[in-house]
């Protein structure tokens, strides 16, 4: 049995991934509904493959991949997707995202992507590696490329108007950690308060 995480907010897309694995050497041993509920049930169930649906609210698979691989975790992870922009498609691909699967497709692509990322290969369609090439020979002006996950998780905050203890307590820091992240993103960003920041985000998309 080779154990598997599901994360996905859709209670019936977490159903349907256990019950398409039912039969195959994977099980679904752990789900989770939020990047942040993945990233606590991948140290207490420790997967082998984690499935991360790309869109969740809070910490999102991109943000959540890029913390696993922040923490030196590089277990295969393989993204859901129902559509990727091009900046999370960048973002996912310099973090080593083992494979990706839309939802669109058959039963048997996930099964076969899983089995594709636990044997060590790669597993992302061809049509994602030549849109990735292309991107990448384009020039990029994302301010907040600057930034590490945990500067893009704050941000995230500070633009649903979190003030920095509840931020503090929402990433299980100290309040005083998250003016010295807040400092650091005021200097990358050339920036100097959460107001500016904020309109940062309503302006620029932040993976």
């Amino acid at each position: 049995m080779i154990p598997v995480l599901v994360a996905d907010d859709h209670g019936f897309i977490r159903a349907g991934v256990d019950a398409v694995l039912r039969g195959t050497p994977f099980q679904v041993v752990a789900t989770a509904a939020s990047g942040e509920e993945a990233l606590a049930a991948i140290e207490q169930h420790d997967p082998a493959v984690v499935l991360l649906d790309i869109n969740m609210p809070g910490l999102n698979g991109v943000a959540a991949l890029e913390a696993l691989r922040e923490k030196g975790d590089d277990r295969p992870v393989v993204l859901l997707t129902a559509e990727i922009t091009d900046r999370q498609l960048m973002a996912v691909m310099r973090a080593g995202v083992q494979g990706i699967v839309s939802k669109d497709g058959a039963e048997s692509e996930l099964i076969q992507v899983l089995e594709r990322v636990h044997a060590g290969e790669k597993a992302i369609a061809p049509a994602f590696l030549q849109r990735a090439l292309d991107l990448s020979l384009k020039p990029v002006n994302n301010p907040f490329a600057k930034l590490n996950a945990r500067e893009r998780d704050i941000t995230r905050l500070v633009a649903k108007g979190m003030r920095n203890r509840e931020i503090g307590q929402q990433l299980n820091i100290g309040e005083g950690t998250v003016k010295v992240y807040l400092h650091a993103i005021y200097q990358k960003l050339n920036i100097e308060n959460r107001t500016e920041l904020a309109l940062m985000v309503v302006n620029d998309e932040l993976n």
